[in-house]
This record gives C-alpha cells, sequence and structure tokens, in this order.
C-alpha cells in the first residue's frame, strides 16, 4: 500500500521546509507523495514547498478542512496521512502505519510529545496514550485508509473548528480507531502564545460546546475570543 501526506497551511514558512525535508529523510517508494494544500498564505510557504520537490496547491477555499479534503482530492495514494505543518512525526511513520492498517485498523493517530520541557505539557502529553476523545486531535497526525475516509465524504466543510474530531467521532462508529505507542512531536506555540491554563481552558469549553451541538459560529467566537492563536 502506499502513502500519500497532506499538510494544510496558512503561513508556515518557518514549519514547512524542516517538516518536509523530515517525512523525506525517513521515505522510501511507499510514500507516493507529499502534498501541501494552502490556504491563501501570504509569505514564502509555498515556494519554500517547491524548492523541497513536494506538490505545492493553492485550495480554492481556505480553512483546514477545505483545504485537506482539497489536497485528498488530487491524491493517488491508498492511504492518507494528515499532518500539520509544526508537527514532525517519527521517523518510523511509514512502518508504523501500514503495520496498523494490515492488523485491521483503518484510520488511527500518534500520541502527543511537545518540543518544550514544560511539565504540565508533560502530564497533558502522558494522557494522551488514553483512549479518551478529549485527548485526541488533528495535531497527533491521522492517517485513515482512502476507502474510510471516501465513505465518510472526507472532512465536513462547513466546519470550522473541530473538524478533525468530527472526522474521528463519525468513523468510530463502525471502524476501529488505532492509538499508535509513539508520539508525534508538536510545537508549544499556541501555549507560549498564551498561557497553559488559558489554553486548557478555551479547549475544555470549546470541547464541551461540540459535544453539546453548539453552532460552528458560536463555537469559532468563543475560541477566537479565549485565545491569541494564529
Amino acid at each position: 500500500m502506499t502513502i500519500s501526506i497532506i499538510i494544510p497551511t496558512w503561513n508556515e514558512a518557518e514549519n514547512i521546509g524542516p517538516l518536509i525535508r523530515h517525512l523525506q529523510q525517513y521515505a522510501d517508494d511507499r510514500l507516493f507523495e507529499i502534498i501541501v494544500s494552502d490556504g491563501g498564505s501570504t509569505d514564502d510557504t509555498l515556494d519554500i514547498v517547491r524548492r523541497t520537490g513536494a506538490t505545492a496547491l493553492r485550495s480554492p477555499q481556505a480553512g483546514r478542512a477545505c483545504q485537506m479534503n482539497y489536497g485528498a482530492a488530487q491524491s493517488k495514494g491508498e492511504i492518507l496521512y494528515f499532518v500539520h505543518a509544526d508537527t514532525q512525526p517519527p521517523g518510523s511513520y511509514l512502518d508504523d502505519i501500514l503495520k496498523a492498517v494490515g492488523e485491521g485498523h483503518p484510520m488511527g493517530s500518534y500520541q502527543s510529545c511537545f518540543d518544550t520541557t514544560h511539565p504540565l505539557l508533560r502530564i497533558n502529553a502522558w494522557f494522551t496514550r488514553f483512549d479518551f476523545a478529549w485527548c485526541r486531535g488533528g495535531d497527533q497526525s491521522i492517517f485513515i485508509t482512502r476507502r474510510l475516509f471516501e465513505e465518510l465524504d472526507g472532512y465536513r466543510e462547513d466546519y470550522r473548528i473541530m473538524e478533525e474530531y468530527d472526522l474521528i467521532r463519525r468513523a468510530r462508529k463502525s471502524h476501529p480507531f488505532r492509538i499508535l505507542p509513539k508520539a508525534t512531536l508538536i510545537s508549544a506555540r499556541k501555549y507560549e502564545e498564551n498561557s497553559y491554563f488559558r489554553v486548557q481552558v478555551a479547549n475544555l469549553i470549546v470541547f464541551n460546546m461540540f459535544r453539546l451541538g453548539f453552532s460552528q459560529e458560536r463555537m469559532v467566537r468563543t475560541y477566537s475570543r479565549l485565545l491569541k492563536y494564529r
């Protein structure tokens, strides 16, 4: 089986080059392609992508769900692997994903590891080994077979927030989800630009709003009011 990596971006000139080079360093012929689906960056993100040899696409619609769906539609691999630009999966990502799919898990993700020694973030990361909905997120990098992704009609493009939680929730109604025993290295920039407790409170509030069925508009407004983040 082959894997297509899809990376949604918006002004990620600082991070996208190191991420793509990291993914290429550990690639072999099982990696079909790396696609960057951009939402209208005004920096050098796409120029950097082109210089790495990865595929640079300008999504017709901005927004992570739209960008990831657009990248998936242009891809050819049998497995789709969605990676955030400010993260780095383990070097063994091809082996890990293909083993999980071969063992009957058509969808899954890694655990978390933050690029900081902050003790509270180390606690956060420790909890991601458990199968709790609030421990999952797109920054852990999500893999899914093309067949299941198409069965689910991809990400909901009317979602501006919580789109990855929604995809996981819909998939898990009928398919097993695999939490891989390694971790994706995740930037702590959101916590550094705000504070640990402010991010925790914002995440808790918006997660419960999502669970209770609040509108996307209400959740986006609430999250934007609580946090300064991109």
